[in-house]
């Protein structure tokens, strides 16, 4: 019989044809071969319950029956078109309903595009150049948001710091930078820059949350200066309640984007808007100066915005966020519990669906602050727990509605164990 490959293997495979070893994703030391409901196996065999979810989509699970019915009967009918098609356009329909801000949206096949073009339709509408981000705040891998995303230096603020190479100076200078949850700094940027076209911010800063009256402030002082507010929801949209951050805490953007969750496991995100707004992209309402082009390949793809439409329907179902949150519960006082019985220092951080822990007295409430005293004590934790068959990433937990009271009890264990690592006594 054939020996089947190792995952050693397609390990060395991938370092001879893939830079550093890897997509550029996520620690290429491993190599995953299929998932199925909670669980994920390497190309080894290994079985692991999945925190990761592929960075967020997988929020029913993988291979969830429903929405693997909806693909396979949208497959035979065709699997792109690069023209309007019924899926693309009852999805629209249907993120319309769902989401405060969007009277309209447009398609595009990534949530790194959907922050490019929010950008961009900022800038079209105001007529007005800069963009205010928070340092740390995540929106893609356009120029913009390589600003600042993860500096080592602490510059002082509003210095815009790439953290790639390749981008002009010229970008930078277009770029204002503001602590997270700190009201005061970005009023007072407001004001000395007559020029910004927007704020662009994730409501939930990767697992920072947002303090109190925060989002209200931003959307006061947006007002006030006529500024336009952007939500980053490629994360939080569909996950922290059906209509996303916006839902959830009362506060309502000009511009949103969405990703992940609206695909279904499939390359598909979103930009939505007023449709005063979101006139930019059509010429023969704007004219040529003000039109803004936007295209794509992939955009509207059939199979997936029927993988989305079926996973917003599940969600839709009576009880669905009440479970997925009572499951981040769970997981956040197991965690909790261990680490405070064996006396080691921590901060669970963020929202009962995504969230993480840091190790430190600190609060976290922004980039400089939401920081671990001793980043090896998380990486053996980490390390820990992939070893007794938790697969994660080392800065986020994801809950899925897939997870099982089985799955809890050995993340559970599992948890115990990565504890002792750091606490061997």
């Amino acid at each position: 019989m054939q020996k089947l490959t190792s995952q050693a293997d397609w390990i060395a495979r991938a370092h001879a044809v893939l830079p550093a070893g890897g997509f550029g994703n996520f620690d290429p030391d491993i190599v995953i071969a299929r998932g199925e409901g909670s669980r994920v196996w390497d190309e080894d065999g290994a079985e692991y319950i999945d925190y990761l979810i592929g960075s967020g989509p997988m929020l029913l699970g993988h291979g969830h029956p429903e929405v693997m019915e909806a693909v396979l009967e949208q497959l035979p009918k065709g699997m792109t078109f690069f023209a309007n098609n019924a899926k693309g356009i009852e999805l629209a329909e249907a993120i319309v309903e769902a989401v405060p801000c969007c009277e309209q949206v447009r398609f595009v096949a990534s949530g790194g595009e959907a922050d490019m073009y929010a950008i961009r339709l900022a800038r079209a509408y105001t007529g007005r150049d800069k963009i205010l981000k928070f340092e740390g705040g995540y929106h893609g891998m356009s120029a913009e948001a390589q600003m600042s995303l993860a500096p080592a230096a602490r510059v002082n603020f509003p210095q815009a710091v790439p953290d790639s190479a390749g981008i002009p100076q010229g970008v930078a200078d277009q770029m204002v930078i503001a602590p997270f949850n700190d009201l005061a700094a970005v009023e007072a940027l407001l004001s000395e820059h007559k020029d910004i076209a927007a704020i662009i911010a994730e409501p939930l800063q990767r697992i920072i949350p947002a303090e109190p009256g925060y989002l209200q402030g931003l959307r006061d002082l947006c007002d006030r200066h006529g500024v336009l507010l952007i939500f980053d929801e490629i994360v939080t949209g569909f996950r922290l309640a059906y209509g996303g951050a916006q839902e959830r805490y009362g506060v309502t953007p000009d511009i949103c984007t969405l990703g992940k969750i609206i695909g279904g496991g499939f390359p598909l995100a979103a930009l939505g808007a007023s449709a005063e707004i979101m006139q930019h992209f059509d010429k023969s309402i704007v004219g040529g100066d003000k039109w803004l082009m936007q295209l794509g390949t992939l955009s509207g793809n059939p199979v997936a915005a029927a993988a989305g439409l079926k996973t917003m329907e599940v969600l839709q179902r009576e009880g669905s966020y009440d479970r997925l949150r009572d499951i981040g519960r769970q997981l956040q006082d197991m965690q909790s519990a261990a680490l405070t019985a064996a006396d080691i220092p921590h901060q669970i951080c963020g929202d009962e669906t995504l969230f993480d822990i840091f190790f430190t007295d600190a609060a976290c409430r922004d980039y400089r602050s939401a920081q671990h005293d001793d980043p090896a004590r998380n990486a053996t934790y980490n390390a820990t727990l992939r070893d007794h068959g938790v697969f994660k990433s080392p800065g986020k937990l994801y809950p899925s509605l897939a997870i099982t009271e089985a799955d809890l009890e050995q993340t559970k264990a599992a948890v115990q164990k990565a504890v002792q690592a750091l606490h061997p006594g």
